[in-house]
């Protein structure tokens, strides 16, 4: 199974009469059940209104910024805002400068009564997970997203311990270098390369850069992104914030 894509590596998929080009990174055709990643590049303008009837949709602003017209709202986007929307939520993008997205397709979703929401990521809510790495936290179950939980996780230089997870993850690399482990194979990790691990895969990422290792994620069930356990079970261990 294929861990880790390149967004070079994935053909784009112009959508005719509309403004938008769609990367198809993970999803069914290559072992991503439980919910579907794409990238999404908006050209200036008003693209066509969307919809997804049956799933949930969780978006990131990669850069640029926009006007999300909703059924009667708009809402102002920027690099580094989170965006939820409910299954039926009608969408489209204003933009005076390109734009690009990730879009995490939700498949199943818990039941909401939110219709949509924007958070903001990145900044210094930070909070502290396994060793020296950090997060801040996104869309998640207290912006009325019940199903996923989105962040930016920080990783200083190194390598942690190889450990895995209860939840499905999907990352994008924003920022830095690295690798990643996986059974004794390695994958080069920089910024356009994204990466699924399913529940209970045993992984280690390791930042072979002088800076942070940035990573978007969206995982689920939602929870704590410091949440991990090492290959014997044993919960790793956090610090504990006041």
């Amino acid at each position: 199974m294929q861990y880790a894509i390149s967004r070079e590596q994935v053909e784009p998929r112009r959508i005719a009469g509309d403004t938008l080009e769609v990367r198809a990174l993970f999803e069914d055709a290559n072992g991503c059940e439980k919910f579907a990643q794409r990238l999404l590049s908006f050209a200036p303008g008003r693209s066509q209104p969307r919809c997804a009837e049956a799933d949930d949709e969780v978006l990131f602003v990669l850069s640029g910024g926009a006007r999300l017209e909703l059924d009667a709202e708009s809402v102002t986007v920027a690099r580094h805002s989170g965006v939820y929307l409910r299954r039926g939520c009608v969408w489209a993008l204003d933009c005076d400068e390109p734009v690009e997205l990730i879009s995490v397709l939700v498949h199943a979703p818990e039941p909401s009564a939110t219709t949509h929401a924007v958070v903001e990521l990145g900044g210094e809510a930070r909070h502290h997970a396994t060793g020296a790495r950090q997060f801040s936290l996104g869309v998640d179950p207290d912006a009325g997203c019940p199903s996923v939980t989105q962040f930016i996780g920080y990783v200083p230089p190194g390598r942690a311990p190889d450990h895995y997870h209860h939840y499905d993850e999907l990352l994008w690399v924003l920022a830095g270098r690295g690798v990643l482990h996986i059974a004794g194979d390695a994958a080069p990790l920089a910024a356009g390369v994204c990466v699924h691990l399913p529940a209970r895969l045993v992984h280690c990422l390791e930042n072979t850069g002088a800076s942070e290792l940035e990573l978007l994620g969206v995982f689920r069930p939602a929870g704590s992104p410091a949440e991990a356990y090492y290959p014997d079970g044993t919960p790793a261990p956090y610090p504990q914030e006041s």
